[in-house]
């Protein structure tokens, strides 16, 4: 293929799914809202409704760490791996300030005690290879600029964990703890003593390793969690001979995260048995769960106000937890954590993204909201928590093209060759608005079920729903739907109508050309074309040679070509008029897309460990758009997704962006996507679509004619400086309330921004202008002046008064009268 320069308006942008449990989450003081760090966003929360209400857009890498800001209850701190500290007004999601530090940023923490500095871990040299990390004290500046940098820091302890749950601050920030193995370390701030504390090697195999550590907030007391799944309770560590610390142990595996209720009354802990233990502290005998949560409980947080806790759990999901444990709300996102084996699908129904969820099901996420709308429980069976345990599985997936219909194939590998395979046929339920089972069919195949395919009718075609599987055992089968009514009930049923083999090579790949009057399937190195009317071989494809790993018709004025990927990485396209190979070029192809509202086919291709983009139609040999080394991992799903409005885009290499939208997956679970950055529009940006949708005002009915007038009159004169008024008011208007500055200021400040500067105006001329303020002016101000009698320089003093509309009598009395009223009263304020 032919090179070709990438538009410059077109990037990778990621669109949601990333993980919400990378860290802990944090509370708003007053509890209304839940903070998470999400990629390189902040999402902002709503504790009541679970909505995000902001997103904090600003960082350029991963952010690893946020906390509110000491200072002021109503911003908030956060750190990422691009090097920066950013402060945010989160109430309003305004980038208050950006510090600048240069070097990696692993987590994050504040304290009450010390206002002008943050505390961070880092990596020593900034060389995370290196294995070893230091805890900091960064300086913040003063500084009234947007940015500024902070290189000024402290090195509090040489030698720590990278994760976050290694490091805790004590009562005031008198004391900082931190874990490492077997040894718990003290350090006292003012005293500048250190104390360490080692736990013997359980059974050789560290067991009792720690895993996190906690502070009491009014009682100098360290909680920390171990592997073994006891919590140790540490106390008098000022003393190194004189310690204590008692053990409690109610997990059985290793404690995932500890965390001490605002006033320090309770102990909350969690870990991979999915329930919630609350601990009283002093008695901790005395403990209350809520089981049952659904996934591994990686970070445990507790609201200022202790009215709420939250859980963040395996299965990248939020748990707000009211403090009679009592579950008040659940933030799910996109499931992630093991291989996506499905695929992508799209569900034309929901509009969802529809892909492998929690094991044994099916995961119907939003891409609009970011949000899990519903899990759809294929196995339909208990699974148990062990490892080594052969678990059942959801391995393929397919809609049809309405959504009406969903085919599902779950495996579960036995003892050596023994394979358990069984397909379910969906039908979906406009009542309950969700997919119910219609046809469970045992062992489709005799061997691991390689494709499924629906036929799409269109036009003149007609006859009952179809769908084929392809198998490893050589064969292929169609699946037909019939009716299956008796006199107790009515009822459809699927069930093979015709069984195809060649060769007896296994069939690999299956798929229909887009009226539905062809399939293909492959076998191995061999592509095979049937009649879907009859099931007749018509006609076999065999160059280069090599297994197919993917097949697709290609679609509209398209559709007469047949496009394959092999295995010794060719890209292969054959017109099916002549049965000819109509071109073919060597690429690793890993993944190969088609979109179904246009000709265009996406391609990704790996080299030397480089992704690298392709778009292009069959009839061309030449890429519409072509963008290199798109992401750092290997891609490995990908998908077209049509638009809801149609996108407009004058480059014609951007033209594949107009119908549909692509979104892949990464290996490291990244869903990212190709748009613009005007696709992205940033909270002021937002703010202006609200702003044009407010209903009208009478205030801007009044001057809103005035102001379009100024416009137009502008467009075609020349115009003198115009009063700064609208600016000014928007900028207050957008401003948060309590970063303004005090009335009496303000006040001031806008009466002088509604003045129009008026050049040329001699002293004889304002007297003349108070004249006009009588009574005796007001009743001779009916009479209309005519500009064109006045001489050239009068014409040169009013010119910026001339760009004003005229108005009429009425609203010159009106104007005068309110000239008359004392505003003498706003200086008071």
């Amino acid at each position: 293929m032919v090179e070709m320069a990438e538009a410059p308006d077109v990037r990778v942008l990621r669109c949601g799914g990333s993980k919400m449990n990378y860290r802990r989450p944090v509370f708003s003081s007053d509890s209304k809202y839940l903070f998470c760090a999400s990629g390189d966003l902040v999402k902002v929360y709503s504790t009541a409704t679970q909505e995000c209400v902001h997103v904090l857009k600003g960082h350029k890498n991963l952010i690893t760490g946020i906390q509110l800001n000491p200072k002021n209850h109503l911003q908030l701190y956060s750190t990422s791996l691009d090097g920066t500290i950013k402060l945010w007004d989160f109430t309003d999601g305004i980038l208050i300030k950006t510090f600048v530090v240069d070097f990696k940023l692993l987590a994050l923490y504040t304290s009450a005690a010390d206002e002008k500095s943050i505390f961070a871990i880092i990596s020593r040299d900034n060389k995370e290879a290196s294995g070893r990390f230091q805890l900091i004290s960064i300086n913040l500046p003063k500084s009234t600029t947007q940015e500024v940098e902070a290189k000024d820091f402290i090195v509090i302890l040489d030698d720590v964990y990278q994760s976050p749950k290694s490091i805790a601050f004590g009562r005031e920030c008198v004391y900082v703890a931190s874990i490492r193995a077997l040894e718990l370390h003290v350090l006292f701030f003012k005293k500048k003593k250190r104390y360490s504390f080692r736990l013997g090697m359980k059974d050789g195999k560290g067991a009792n390793m720690f895993t996190c550590v906690t502070c009491h907030p009014k009682e100098d007391c360290i909680a920390t969690g171990h592997k073994d799944g006891k919590i140790r309770l540490w106390r008098n560590f000022n003393h190194k001979q004189e310690y204590v610390y008692s053990t409690e142990h109610w997990h059985h595996d290793a404690v995932n995260d500890l965390m001490f209720s605002a006033e320090g009354t309770n102990l909350l802990s969690g870990g991979i048995e999915t329930v919630l233990v609350q601990w009283r502290y002093g008695s901790e005998t005395k403990k209350d769960f809520l089981p049952r949560l659904g996934a591994a409980i990686e970070h445990i947080a507790a609201s200022p106000d202790g009215a709420l806790y939250c859980t963040s759990h395996s299965d990248n999901k939020l748990t707000i937890i009211q403090s009679n444990l009592h579950v008040s709300g659940i933030i799910q996102g996109l499931v992630q954590g093991q291989e996506v084996i499905t695929g992508l699908m799209f569900d034309p129904k929901s509009k969802a993204l529809v892909l492998n969820g929690k094991p044994g099901h099916l995961q119907f996420y939003s891409l609009q909201s970011d949000k899990q709308l519903y899990n759809l429980d294929i196995v339909q069976q208990e699974r148990i928590h062990q490892s080594g345990l052969n678990q059942t599985e959801v391995v393929k997936a397919v809609f049809d093209s309405q959504g009406t219909w969903l085919v599902t194939v779950e495996e579960r590998k036995g003892e050596e060759t023994d394979l358990e395979l069984q397909m379910k046929v969906w039908a979906y339920d406009e009542e309950k608005q969700s997919f119910v089972l219609n046809t469970t069919i045992n062992a489709p195949h005799e061997n691991h079920v390689s494709g499924l395919c629906f036929q799409n009718l269109t036009g003149s075609r007609s006859g009952p729903a179809t769908f084929v599987s392809a198998g490893l055992d050589c064969q292929f089968k169609v699946w037909v739907l019939g009716d299956d009514s008796d006199i107790y009930r009515e009822s459809v049923s699927w069930s093979c109508d015709f069984v195809g083999t060649y060769h007896h090579l296994q069939a690999t790949n299956c798929s229909f050309s887009e009226d539905g009057s062809l399939l293909a399937v492959s076998f191995e190195q061999i592509i095979t074309l049937w009649d879907a009317d009859i099931w007749d071989l018509k006609c076999t494809f065999c160059h280069p040679p090599g297994k197919i790993r993917d097949l697709a018709f290609g679609r509209l004025s398209c559709s007469k070509y047949l496009l394959g990927t092999t295995e010794n990485e060719f890209l292969c396209c054959w017109n099916l008029l002549s049965c000819t190979l109509e071109w073919s070029t060597e690429l690793n192809v890993k993944v190969l897309q088609v979109d179904p509202l246009s000709e265009n086919v996406a391609v990704f291709t790996e080299f030397s460990r480089i992704t690298n983009f392709f778009v292009f139609k069959p009839n061309e040999p030449r890429p519409l758009y072509m963008q290199a080394n798109v992401c750092y991992d290997q891609v490995q799903r990908a998908l077209f997704v049509p638009r809801e409005v149609l996108e407009d885009y004058n480059s014609e290499s951007n033209q594949w962006l107009v119908r549909s939208q692509l979104y892949f997956l990464s290996a490291s679970q990244n869903l990212m996507t190709f748009g613009t950055v005007e696709e992205r529009l940033t909270p002021s940006s937002k703010q202006l679509i609200i702003d044009e949708n407010i209903p009208k005002t009478p205030f801007h009915v009044l001057l809103g004619k005035h102001r379009e007038q100024q416009r137009n009159f502008g467009s075609e004169t020349e115009q003198t400086a115009l009063p700064e008024g609208s600016a000014t008011i928007s900028q207050m208007l957008h401003t948060p309330a309590h970063v303004l500055p005090n009335a009496s200021f303000l006040c001031l400040m806008f009466v002088n921004s509604l003045l129009i500067p008026k050049v040329g105006i001699s002293s004889n001329e304002d007297d003349d202008e108070v004249e006009m303020e009588s009574e005796k002016e007001e009743d001779e101000s009916d009479v209309e002046m005519d500009p064109t009698e006045n001489d050239q320089e009068t014409k040169k003093a009013y010119s910026s008064e001339e760009l004003l509309p005229k108005l009429t009598k009425s609203e010159e009395k009106e104007l005068k009268k309110l000239r008359k009223i004392d505003y003498s009263w706003l200086t008071a304020v």
